[in-house]
């Protein structure tokens, strides 16, 4: 007969990583981690979930094993942020047992490197855009040219035991490592591993990804593995696009590297130079991609595939992706909670790429110590995501123009090309829906994307 689980306990942590309140089995799962009873958090694990909560600025949930004396415990961990700091929920409280995981998952959890082989380095942008990629990897996926291809394009990202994906958590502490297990989209059924590193930028907020490829074994034979075809003759944005994609990332990469030199190994003039060499690639680097989506929205033969999609999901994903540039300023991102779903009819990729423009137009123009919140709402056959914020607000003559190519509300304003909205609003009606604002000067602004409801018939058939 299994053990009953004892009831969940709890605490909090304040806004310093301290425990200031807890119930008795925690308190004595933090003393016995060496901890004091209103000092830090001493069991890493839990550390890192408070870490994480507190960073996103969303309650986040997950499974963890942690010693108590000379027993694994295997916890279930809630941890909620609010404005005191962060409360946690911990159930569970059994000892862990083994448990049958898909084999690459142990893979990737031991310490042996036997079962990994490195097929090539890759580098990306902070939109999971490669911006470089070494021949290795490009031969052993039988790609011809990836660079300027996504991530997600190119592979299915696969959770974790705790539900997560390692590429997206690591988001939290720039600078941090992560594997991630992929499929590889033109091989089904294998898979592999992608292990890097966070990249910081010069002003603490993500700059991308680097790492490395490697098959989990069985790896694929040859056989399967897909020729990589011959370019066909492109068009001129298209050339452009790919001439400048490589270069770009490689000037972003060597200036972060010199302005990360330790203190006395350069002249301080020198890192700021480098600062904004990278700052003026990073902008030169966006506006590349701005003007590849232009170039394909714009196409006369441009469609989007749809198939059910959760918009909530893809906007607990946006807001997790802008976390810590939001935190930077002190901005607090309200997402839909993780019991929250609303099917539409989309694409994922494109649907997330719209999110992440609303959310991050939001942050830019929202005040430091305030908010943004991303409501998810369906009426009737339409599901919709609304986007607000608590900026300076929108005049009516201007709402129109904000969705023309290379407008702003306000030029004089940093901010991107003028083209992040168009291309939205481009991308939202190629997959039947469209996008609208609602705002006045003084009182922010409410964008909403709005696409046709999923039926339960859509999400039977894309079950099958």
């Amino acid at each position: 007969m299994s053990e009953t689980p004892h009831p969940p306990v709890h605490g909090r942590v304040d806004r310093d990583g301290r425990l200031v309140s807890a119930d008795s089995r925690l308190l004595a799962l933090q003393l016995g981690a060496g901890g004091d009873s209103s000092g830090s958090i001493a069991v890493p694990q839990l550390a890192g979930i408070v870490r994480l909560a507190r960073t996103l600025g969303i309650p986040v949930s997950r499974n963890v094993m942690a010693a108590d004396g000379d027993v694994d415990l295997e916890l279930w961990v809630r941890a909620v942020p609010d404005a005191e700091g962060v409360r946690l929920t911990i159930g569970g409280w059994q000892p862990a047992t083994p448990e049958a995981v898909d084999p690459a998952l142990a893979a990737g959890r031991s310490t042996l490197t036997s079962e990994l082989t490195a097929e090539g380095r890759w580098q990306c942008n902070a939109r999971l855009v490669l911006t470089d990629a070494s021949p290795e990897f490009s031969s052993n996926l039988g790609l011809s040219d990836p660079v300027g291809e996504s991530i997600a394009r190119l592979f299915r990202l696969i959770e974790d035991e705790a539900g997560d994906l390692p590429i997206i958590t690591a988001l939290a502490e720039p600078g941090s490592g992560f594997r991630q297990l992929v499929e590889p989209r033109a091989i089904p059924g294998y898979r592999g591993w992608l292990t890097g590193t966070v990249l910081p930028s010069n002003d603490g907020t993500i700059a991308g990804f680097a790492g490395s490829f490697g098959w989990a074994e069985p790896r694929p034979p040859a056989r399967l593995l897909p020729s990589a075809p011959q370019p066909p003759a492109q068009p001129f944005i298209e050339r452009l696009d790919r001439a400048l994609r490589a270069p770009l990332g490689r000037i972003i990469g060597e200036a972060d590297t010199i302005r990360q030199a330790r203190e006395g190994e350069l002249d301080p003039q020198y890192s700021g130079y480098a600062q904004d060499i990278a700052a003026a690639g990073r902008h030169l680097l966006g506006l590349v991609d701005d003007m590849a989506d232009l170039h394909a929205v714009e196409r006369a033969d441009f469609t989007i595939p749809v198939e059910p999609v959760d918009l909530a999901d893809i906007a607990r994903r946006a807001a997790s992706l802008l976390g810590v540039s939001a935190a930077d300023r002190n901005i607090r991102i309200d997402a839909p909670g993780d019991d929250e779903a609303l099917m539409a009819m989309g694409d994922f990729r494109r649907a997330l790429q719209i999110m992440v423009n609303l959310v991050s137009n939001a942050v830019r123009y929202t005040p430091p110590g305030s908010m943004v919140w991303i409501r998810p709402e369906l009426e009737g056959d339409i599901a919709a995501i609304v986007v607000a914020d608590m900026g300076k607000g929108i005049a009516p003559e201007d709402q129109t123009r904000i969705f023309e190519r290379f407008e702003r509300v306000d030029p004089s304003e940093p901010g991107g090309s003028g083209l992040g909205l168009y291309i939205s609003r481009r991308l939202a009606r190629a997959m039947g829906g469209d996008i609208g604002v609602d705002s006045a000067p003084g009182k922010g602004a409410r964008f909403v994307l709005t696409l046709a409801a999923a039926s339960q018939t859509d999400e039977a058939a894309a079950t099958e």
